[in-house]
């Protein structure tokens, strides 16, 4: 695989604290790098010293003449009064980019229910999310680079989008995906070009699994024996996706215990020694009582973990919660419900997984179930001993408490609390939580969303609820956070309603899933493949695959399109596809053609090159026919989806 860029020994300093170091990386075509680490490690510099925002103080980086880097930021930034058009493509005309097929593809799957010439100010910030996506993906570029690609997609569009990236960048794809020649943005050749490298910082691990080549994990820096000799962070490699980083961490880990028992036992007998006696001391040979001090200043720092405490759960009864023929719209709002007819019914100790599009009422069914939503009809009935808790999307319940130390938020709810056979104290139970001392005592304030997240959960749990719902529980944590906040939840014994697109948590965490899908709740047994197929006959349907609606509350419903519009858009798209897949079938067609006529030109056959050079000049004619009746049935579509 050709290089593409590489960091050789490259290190940052922040005033005087070293923050990577001894960095050695390499990126080559077709590699698909999954980037991993704690939230505040170090990844955004990395990905600074990739795209030439930050140099490197010491190291240095390398790249050939022809990288050209497209990156995705976490935050989204559009100019003022642009369309969608313009983001993604420019001032290109339409007919630029819309023969090719990994750029319509991109609009099938991001964009279904977003309007071209729509202004991007007017759009949710999932829909925003998802322009940026496809502007990004669109960029002339042989190094894309993706931070959190999947904040805001739901299940079907995290799908989409690891077959496209798969698709893309993987060893058999069709080459590279990029705008070419006189300063295009979007004019996208199928020549077999390389693949280019894609670098994706995500802590969602059944997406890293399912795409990732390679990993990296950036490991933080620490303060060094007693705070006076700062050590940079540095970046550890791991072949394959999230599965064999785990197995490869795992067995790292215990040949380095197995390294740190042997030093322990030098440890042992040297610390043994020096304690004879001072008399006895004084007369060893300086070269011993060196020896053990350098053993000690050997001692490696151990890897900031955070221990999520098992903690004491309230006695549940038979009756939990009961939802039977409930029916709910929100007040003022859209003419249909978000929920009609729902009757569901919750055990002690279930563990139910639910799914389905954004905006389809998943949030709206929590609050129906918590009580925060009351239904326009039907009745909700909920167990004498019930007491539940909330995890909800934002962090808007610490605003309460951010003038406070994390310690004393934490008071707030209780100043002991029982885990194990143990009661320990707030502060104990903070700094056993992942909270360093020096942070267990900063502002709520000024804590970075991961640990407001983990502050969230903590504080919850301590008023040992038997009842826990969860609205998107991974948002702001990286992965190790969620390993251990996993490992809590699996043994909990209260009844656990999780609704997440994380694929990896559900599978892990509930025994049952459902899909809030059509104003109703379905029952999965087959668990989330059953719900992407039944997505996927929806989009062969006539209705829309993925990404139905993107708003970020459950109120967003379009307007109603008349019966006769809606069969013309149907058509219309079925008629693309047809005229797609024959282009597809043509274009093969010609490659077979192309590496023919190379074969006949290299043998001296002239004349059946030049009866090949006529059939391929017919094909290409033929191509061109079919790519404008493309264009002419998605533009149909397109105005009669608008």
């Amino acid at each position: 695989m050709a290089h593409l860029l590489g960091l050789q020994q490259a290190g940052i300093t922040l005033g005087s604290r070293p923050i990577l170091g001894d960095v050695s990386v390499n990126l080559e075509d077709g590699v698909r790098i999954g980037v991993v680490g704690p939230n505040g490690g170090g990844k955004t510099t990395l990905l600074g010293m990739i795209t030439g925002r930050i140099a490197p103080d010491t190291g240095k980086v390398t790249r050939q003449r022809d990288v050209r880097i497209a990156e995705l930021a976490q935050a989204d930034s559009f100019p003022e009064g642009a369309t969608v058009r313009e983001v993604i493509h420019g001032a290109d005309a339409t007919h630029v980019w819309a023969s090719d097929t990994h750029i319509r593809r991109l609009h099938e799957g991001l964009l279904p229910d977003i309007a071209l010439d729509g202004a991007v100010s007017e759009l949710s910030g999932g829909q925003r999310r998802r322009v940026a996506l496809a502007a990004t993906l669109c960029e002339d570029a042989n190094i894309v680079i993706l931070d959190e690609p999947t904040n805001h997609l739901d299940i079907d569009g995290i799908t989409f989008l690891a077959s496209y990236l798969n698709e893309r960048f993987g060893a058999g794809g069709t080459g590279s995906h990029g705008a070419g020649g006189s300063g295009s943005r979007a004019s996208h050749a199928t020549s077999s070009r390389a693949n280019g490298a894609l670098v994706v910082v995500t802590h969602d691990r059944w997406f890293l699994d399912a795409i990732c080549s390679r990993l990296w994990e950036v490991v933080p820096g620490n303060d060094g024996p007693g705070g006076r000799d700062p050590r940079p962070g540095h970046v550890e490699t791991y072949e394959g996706g999230y599965a064999a980083y785990v197995l490869q961490r795992a067995e790292r880990e215990r040949q380095s215990a197995l390294a740190a028992e042997k030093r322990n036992n030098m440890l042992r007998k040297e610390l043994a020694w020096l304690r004879r006696g001072a008399p006895a001391r004084t007369s060893k040979p300086r070269f011993r009582i060196d020896a053990a001090e350098a053993l000690i200043a050997d001692e490696p720092a151990p890897r900031d973990t955070m221990e999520l405490a098992k903690m004491a759960t309230s006695r549940l009864g038979k009756k939990v919660i009961d939802l039977e023929n409930i029916t709910f719209a929100y007040p003022g709002g859209a003419a249909q419900p978000i929920l009609r007819n729902v009757t569901l019914r919750l055990a002690p100790g279930e563990r139910l997984g639910i799914m389905g599009p954004n905006g389809a009422g998943k949030s709206s069914l929590l609050g129906v179930i918590s009580g925060a939503l009351e239904p326009q009809s039907g009745h909700v009935k909920r167990g004498k001993t019930v007491k539940l808790a909330v995890l909800d999307q934002d962090t808007r319940d610490l605003e309460k408490v951010s003038e406070k130390r994390v310690v004393e938020a934490v008071s707030d709810i209780a100043m002991r609390v029982n885990v194990g056979t143990k009661e320990i104290t707030a502060t104990q139970l903070v700094e056993r939580m992942g909270f360093t001392r020096e942070r267990a005592w900063t502002r709520v304030a000024e804590i970075s969303g991961g640990e407001r997240r983990r502050l969230q959960l903590m504080r919850l749990l301590m008023a040992e609820p038997n009842v826990l719902l969860l609205d998107e529980p991974t948002n702001d944590l990286d992965t190790d956070t969620l390993a251990a906040v996993e490992d809590l939840l699996d043994s909990w014994p209260g009844t656990l309603v999780v609704v997440s697109h994380d694929r990896y948590l559900l599978e892990r965490l509930t025994d049952r899933q459902m899909a809030v899908l059509d104003q109703d709740v379905r029952d999965l047994p087959g668990g989330i493949d059953q719900y992407l197929a039944l997505r996927a006959d929806k989009g062969d349907d006539g209705g829309p695959s993925h990404n139905a609606t993107s708003s970020n509350s459950d109120t967003a419903q379009g307007e109603p399109s008349g019966p006769s519009r809606f069969a013309r858009s149907r058509e219309a798209q079925k008629e693309a596809g047809r005229i797609e897949r024959k282009l597809n079938k043509a274009r093969s067609q010609l490659d077979k053609l192309h590496a023919r006529q190379a074969t006949e030109s290299e043998s001296g056959d002239f004349e059946a090159l030049a009866a090949t050079s006529r059939e391929a000049s017919a094909l290409e004619s033929q191509i061109a026919d079919l790519e404008e009746a493309w264009l002419e049935a998605a533009e149909e579509a397109e105005e009669l989806r608008a």
